[in-house]
């Protein structure tokens, strides 16, 4: 091989480091792994409450406390993904996944359909956008903008596919019996893709100035990393109760069941449309003014889901609105840092960048929940 394509091969920046099964495998894996372990639960809880009697705020905590797992565990994941690659990690998360489902499906009181989905957090840590986007980081280097794009618009799909299949499959269905045919399909699709595309060999981290190869503990110790840690915090927490809330909320204000999940996957498409107009959005803006503006349209558009009681097609716009601003934020946060400090250290950098916001997004199911309880409970004494 001549030098230059051994250099090219060793720091992840030539063509024939970016394996070509990588990208295809990891956008059919996104979209199942979310839209299964994520996003078949809002459609399926009002369900499962139903046929069990189980309060929705403890069945939105046990999937809350999975989402804390996951941003917990999310930062040693980071470290491995920095030294040894996906493959193993997005392989193990996707068997992990399957069972904690199957663990959930056939809980027999509260206390299991809690432990598995603890079991359910690991699993997402292991195999949602962070894993993915340490591969394609690395694998793609200095290109890797165009690959995390396209990944991401195939993962905004992933409430646009299965939050209308979970709705259809409840519908003929009990939840349990849901939840076995998605653990299924989850196997299927996700573990044999994770084995077998992901094993091409991982290269070091591609060169490039000193400034941005900093120590990880003078990073996280800087202000930049902790202003746009809060603010991606902040912005999590609204946009993630949005999502878990949208089919309780719809339903409360009665629409239908697949009205609801419809709504919720149009929100999945907004994902999409978002991501699409991200580089042109970052082109033409400073990351600062970007940041501040897709916070605080992110705010609006809770605000307005909020407080507008319909007509349907209206709520369907702020929903898809909500979507297009979460899609732009993240790519933002995934690109923020590479932009800023490089790709040495990403997997571990990313964890703890966005660990905050996945305890925000932890929180806001159940937080979202109980402050719904007391707004009708107020509105029930006035």
């Amino acid at each position: 091989m001549p030098i230059t394509q051994a250099t090219a091969a060793a720091t992840g920046t030539g063509v024939r480091s970016r394996p070509r099964a990588v990208l295809p495998a990891l956008c059919a894996t996104q979209i199942t792994s979310w839209g299964i372990v994520y996003y078949a639960f809002p459609v399926l809880n009002p369900a499962i409450t139903a046929a069990t009697g189980w309060p929705a705020g403890a069945t939105t905590a046990a999937f809350s406390a999975a989402l804390l797992v996951s941003a917990l565990a999310g930062i040693y994941v980071g470290r491995i993904l920095d030294r040894r690659g996906p493959r193993t990690v997005m392989t193990a998360g996707s068997i992990l996944g399957v069972l904690s489902l199957l663990i959930v499906a056939a809980a027999p009181n509260l206390f299991v359909f809690t432990a598995g989905w603890l079991l359910a957090g690991l699993a997402m840590a292991s195999t949602f956008y962070q894993p993915a986007f340490a591969a394609l980081t690395r694998w793609w280097a200095p290109d890797h903008v165009r690959a995390l794009t396209i990944v991401t618009l195939a993962g905004g799909l992933a409430s646009t596919v299965f939050a209308p299949l979970t709705a259809a499959l409840e519908s003929h269905l009990s939840w349990r019996a849901t939840y076995t045919v998605l653990a299924g399909i989850l196997a299927l699709l996700t573990v044999p893709a994770h084995a077998l595309a992901l094993n091409p060999p991982w290269p070091p981290a591609a060169g490039g100035p000193a400034h941005l190869h900093r120590g990880t503990k003078d990073v996280v110790r800087s202000r930049p990393f902790w202003m746009l840690a809060a603010t991606l915090t902040l912005s999590a927490f609204a946009m993630y109760a949005v999502v878990i809330a949208l089919v309780p909320l719809l339903l409360e204000r009665g629409y239908s069941t697949a009205q609801a999940a419809l709504a919720l996957g149009l929100g999945g498409a907004g994902q999409t449309l978002g991501r699409t107009l991200y580089a042109t959005l970052a082109r033409r803006t400073s990351v600062t003014a970007r940041t501040a503006a897709l916070v605080g349209l992110g705010g609006l558009t809770t605000a307005a889901l909020a407080i507008t009681p319909g007509p349907y097609g209206l709520l369907v716009v702020f929903t898809v609105l909500a979507g297009t601003i979460r899609g732009n934020l993240t790519l933002l946060q995934a690109t923020a840092v590479t932009d800023r400090w490089g790709t040495t250290h990403y997997g571990r950098l990313s964890g703890l960048l966005t660990a905050p916001g996945h305890v925000a997004a932890a929180l806001a199911p159940f937080a979202g929940a109980a402050l719904a309880g007391r707004v009708r409970g107020c509105g029930g004494r006035a």
